[in-house]
């Protein structure tokens, strides 16, 4: 009996450790991710208090409006359209937010959801910018706007979609499988230590230069950076938007309502993004009124790649 509480005791001892040495390389880990400060706000920034936190955003030029919506990724922000947002500037009201979970928006932890970011949308549109607004999304964002059109469509004029995502992959509901993934990430100290090793900065420059960019060395490594630094910012609190995403709880069919909705959208892809073609394609093929463009050399970010062909094509459609 005495053995086999010792044993315990020493076990407790030895996990307690372990826990405060995992807690401490996260710290480490974390400090080290912002210490180049890349992550600052901009002169033309703005909070918007929504009723699950704040968001930033930032508003520049004058004109018809436009809202720029990034992708969903943990370090994900409206950084992202830094390349050309002041060219869109001279010509559109231009709103680039934070998703909420992402950049320098809050980090709540919540179970976030396809609606949860449809609400957020039309709630920014009617709250802050108050006039009927196109939209520019980008990656997976893309079927927020489409649901955020079905959901309210007088907020919303035209619809931009760069490389929106695979349809049979919003179909894919929660399962024990992604459950539990999802409540391993949530998990303070051990889920915060594989979130870390997911996000790190070696993984974030390999998921990027394999299959996000057409060409690795047009990477800017400020922008990688900036990456890195919004996936560990507020404690790594984005774990928990990234938990919700590895858990299919932000995924939704957005067939229905791509069918439904009367707007005009804009596709445009990456030549060489991974079942680009296909994707657009299919889109199509629920609503045969979509009009589809490409930009060459480019995949998933062609705004960032080839920002001049980008603008050109974007700025025909936007008139």
């Amino acid at each position: 009996m005495k053995k086999s509480r010792h044993n315990l005791s020493t076990l407790g001892i030895l996990f307690t450790i372990a826990t405060g040495a995992i807690h401490f390389i996260n710290k480490s880990i974390i400090a080290s991710a912002s210490s180049k400060n890349l992550v600052k706000s901009s002169i033309n920034h703005h909070f918007y208090q929504w009723r699950f936190g704040r968001i930033y955003y930032t508003k520049q030029g004058s004109g018809k409006p436009l809202l720029l919506i990034h992708d969903l990724q943990a370090g994900s922000s409206g950084h992202e359209w830094n390349k050309i947002e002041s060219a869109l500037a001279k010509d559109h009201e231009v709103y680039t937010l934070d998703l909420l979970g992402c950049g320098q928006s809050e980090k709540p932890q919540v179970t976030y959801t396809n609606f949860f970011y449809v609400q957020l949308l039309c709630d920014f549109v009617k709250q802050v910018i108050g006039k009927k607004t196109d939209v520019a999304a980008s990656g997976y964002s893309g079927s927020f706007a489409i649901m955020s059109c079905l959901n309210d469509a007088d907020l919303f004029d035209k619809i931009l979609l760069i490389n929106p995502p695979d349809l049979n992959h919003l179909n894919q509901a929660p399962s024990k499988n992604s459950r539990l993934q999802k409540l391993i990430l949530e998990t303070p100290v051990f889920g915060t230590m594989v979130y870390n090793v997911l996000m790190s900065r070696q993984n974030i420059e390999h998921i990027f230069s394999e299959k996000l960019f057409y060409n690795p060395f047009r990477i800017n490594p400020v922008f990688l950076d900036t990456f890195y630094e919004n996936a560990h910012s507020d404690g790594c609190k984005g774990k928990y938007m990234y938990a919700s995403q590895i858990g299919n709880y932000t995924n939704l069919n957005i067939r229905n309502g791509l069918a439904k909705i009367n707007h005009s959208i804009y596709i445009l892809e990456g030549t060489n993004e991974l079942s680009g073609k296909k994707i657009a394609d299919d889109y199509t093929k629920i609503n045969p009124a979509i009009e589809i463009s490409y930009v060459d050399h480019a995949k998933h970010f062609p705004h960032l790649e080839n920002p001049e062909q980008f603008l050109e094509q974007t700025e025909i459609y936007l008139l």
